[in-house]
């Protein structure tokens, strides 16, 4: 896939990262090298991997992109949740955060196992384990991811 700009994660996943470093302007100043630094890499790495992976000539290539934006996009949430519980932003900028990072999940999840099948036709354990990972997002109260 040549123009990673039409693939609907990529585009959830920059939209992200985008509020990500508007939110983490308002961080404390002895945080920009510390958590300020890490929520935008982590975050900016789920669009780069992506557009990364678009451009490699495999789709197990691809795949393997995905995963690490996965990974990425889990180590995000994690920053906020850091950040919400140590009182740097409050409910409502989590709320709208984490919005947004499920916005970009659900596109993610769709690629990874579309991208999974022609990688891995039969491809049932990675397939039972995005399921399980959907279902277990889907089915937790919102603010407690």
């Amino acid at each position: 896939m040549s123009d990673y700009k039409k693939i609907v994660a990529w585009q959830r996943s920059h939209e992200l990262t985008l509020s990500i470093y508007k939110l983490t302007k308002i961080f404390p100043d002895d945080e920009k090298f510390g958590m300020t630094s890490q929520v935008r890499r982590a975050a900016a790495s789920v669009p780069s991997n992506i557009a990364e992976g678009s451009g490699r000539g495999r789709q197990k290539d691809f795949l393997r992109f995905l995963y690490i934006a996965l990974g990425s996009l889990k180590e995000t949430e994690y920053f906020l949740l850091l950040a919400h519980d140590l009182d740097i932003i409050g409910d409502s900028e989590y709320d709208q955060q984490l919005e947004l990072l499920h916005g970009a999940f659900a596109p993610l999840n769709g690629l990874i196992k579309s991208v999974d099948k022609k990688v891995n036709p039969i491809g049932r354990v990675t397939a039972k384990l995005i399921a399980f990972i959907s279902l277990t997002m889907a089915h937790m109260e919102p603010g407690i991811h």
